[in-house]
């Protein structure tokens, strides 16, 4: 993930452009610009260009990036003034570096034409959504496991809880809407709500890398957004531990069914004997793999047929691309709002001498009043399709220095 480089390490690097007069680079409708530092950078940062920049205008932000001792460093700056090749802008508010894209973005060619399609089956279904979404892989531990035999998989799965927990509840929520202040929370987040030791409370802190538990500030802001009075937040969420503690309930965990964007019911287990070891992360990871499974084991016998949306190609609006991605926007409208973190496209990119057809994963998205935006990843390009890409957006042709420079991750 880029990453913001603090003020100190920013006004130093600053200053080494224009001290060591380290090139910067500008790309543009396949053109190479090179950029010095004319002046010490003081509010202002100036700018001599090897050459007039054709189309250059006032207020245009343009990306500009250079290379310091190996590390790709990207800044944007917005044209306050220039005449010929001489320009002037504010100095920038941020540099970036650790960039998660492997080469610079550029604005896209006229002449290409890009089309979409949703890669495998999607669904438009009636179970609470949420934001993300939830990829289809399973891992290792269907070996052991038929998702074809649902029935089996269900009696599998209630005998492993069976040496872990007390009791467990299976909830699809078909013909049961989400109602207790757990079902709700988990239906909301698509996160598993964890009390390991109920007098100990929520965890404070989520270790897994794409988090997947509610923690206590997760389940203090839910209170709040339930009506609960800020001055009141603490007090209603111990009380809410508490109750569970007193109703005899020493450890609890509740596991959301995800499939795609739907959180289609959950997993419930629990421990009510004294003594018994409480729930681990362990217990909790094999439990996330029964939900995946069970998921997919739904999908394989039919159960959401009656919702599968049927393929077909649509165009979105590239803003701007590179060898390794692109962005593009398309309005805001049911449709974009399955165009998830994590979803994966059949991307064709159709230019004048050559098509390229390949797979890309949303890794981010934001919108505006009017329209949602995309940043897309190219999954395992072609080599020849690669070096096509490159040469025709950038113009130039695909060396190895031009890719160790172009590249963050350096």
């Amino acid at each position: 993930m880029a990453t913001p480089i603090k003020r100190i390490e920013k006004d130093f690097l600053l200053k080494v452009l224009y001290d060591e007069q380290i090139p910067i680079m500008y790309l543009k409708n396949r053109s190479e610009y090179v950029l010095l530092v004319e002046k010490p950078t003081k509010g202002q940062i100036f700018f001599k260009a090897d050459r007039a920049i054709e189309g250059l205008k006032i207020r245009k932000k343009i990306d500009l990036m250079f290379d310091y001792r190996g590390q790709v460093i990207l800044f944007s700056v917005e044209v306050s003034s220039f005449k010929d090749e001489h320009i002037i802008a504010p100095a920038p508010e941020f540099l970036y570096k650790n960039l998660d894209r492997s080469f610079s973005r550029v604005q896209t060619p006229q002449d290409l034409q890009v089309q979409f399609t949703f890669l495998g089956d999607r669904f438009s279904l009636s179970y609470p959504k949420v934001p993300e979404y939830e990829s289809g892989t399973l891992g290792e531990f269907v070996q052991n496991l038929d998702p074809r035999n649902l029935s089996g998989l269900i009696d599998q799965m209630a005998t492993w809880i069976k040496g872990y927990a007390s009791g467990y509840k299976l909830v699809i929520f078909k013909d049961v809407k989400p109602d207790s202040t757990e079902e709700r929370i988990i239906a909301e987040t698509g996160k598993t709500f964890y009390l390991p030791v109920t007098l100990a409370g929520f965890p404070q802190m989520d270790p897994y890398p794409k988090k997947r538990l509610i923690t206590e500030d997760i389940f203090k802001r839910y209170l709040e957004s339930t009506g609960v009075d800020l001055q009141f937040v603490n007090d209603a969420c111990a009380r809410f531990v508490k109750n569970k503690f007193d109703s005899g309930i020493f450890s609890d965990a509740w596991i959301p069914i995800l499939f795609q964007e739907y959180v289609i019911g959950y997993i419930h287990v629990w421990i009510n004997t004294e003594g018994k070891r409480p729930f681990d992360f362990t217990t909790i990871d094999t439990l996330h793999q029964f939900a995946k499974i069970l998921a997919f084991s739904l999908k394989m016998n039919g159960y959401f047929e009656h919702g599968k949306i049927k393929k077909e190609t649509f165009d979105g609006k590239v803003v701007d691309i590179s060898a390794s991605g692109l962005l593009f926007a398309y309005p805001n409208s049911s449709f974009s709002h399955t165009l998830l973190p994590d979803s994966e496209l059949s991307v064709k990119l159709i230019a004048p001498r050559r098509t390229v057809n390949a797979n890309a994963r949303i890794v981010r998205r934001y919108k505006d009043n009017s329209q949602g935006y995309f940043g897309c990843r190219f999954l395992d390009m072609e080599p020849e399709d690669l070096r096509f890409l490159f040469e025709y957006i950038y113009g130039k042709p695909f060396t190895d220095k031009d890719a160790i420079f172009l590249s963050g991750q350096v």
